[in-house]
């Protein structure tokens, strides 16, 4: 089972966790340039990571929109973590979270490929298919 941390300290162990997470699924596994995985809003989002004992092996992160609306970015599990339906356990505490700080709505970008996890989750299409660092996605929301 996971359990959560959540942070927005820049300097905190969690941070470094979960950039470890984004590093090796977003820069080496789908070869997303640093350049735009480390964005201007690392300081202005809350980081989460997932624990599997002590081993960090899940991350995302939040940004809070207008009314009530909450911007979920950087969703990654580590590969070897991937067939424990961590990815859900990870969506649901964000909708937990999200939830206590009086957010109503959850938006997301999607990679095509996982629009199918998404949608289990909840979430429905709401855009057009895009281009991002050189992969395809669309936009997605869920009402809370």
């Amino acid at each position: 089972m996971l359990h959560f941390e959540w942070t927005q300290n820049l300097k905190s162990k969690t941070y470094k966790d979960a950039l470890d997470i984004r590093k090796e699924v977003f820069v080496e596994e789908q070869q997303v340039p640093v350049s735009i995985e480390i964005d201007d809003l690392e300081d202005k989002t809350l980081h989460l990571v997932g624990y599997e004992e002590s081993i960090p092996v899940a991350t995302a992160r939040i940004y809070p929109m207008e009314n009530g609306k909450y911007k979920v970015q950087r969703v990654a599990i580590r590969k070897a973590a991937r067939e424990k339906k961590y990815g859900s356990i990870l969506m649901q505490e964000i909708e937990r979270h999200v939830r206590e700080l009086g957010g109503k709505r959850l938006f997301l970008g999607a990679q095509n490929h996982a629009i199918g996890f998404y949608e289990k989750v909840g979430y429905t299409i709401c855009g057009e298919e895009y281009e991002e660092a050189g992969i395809l996605h669309h936009d997605m929301d869920k009402i809370l």
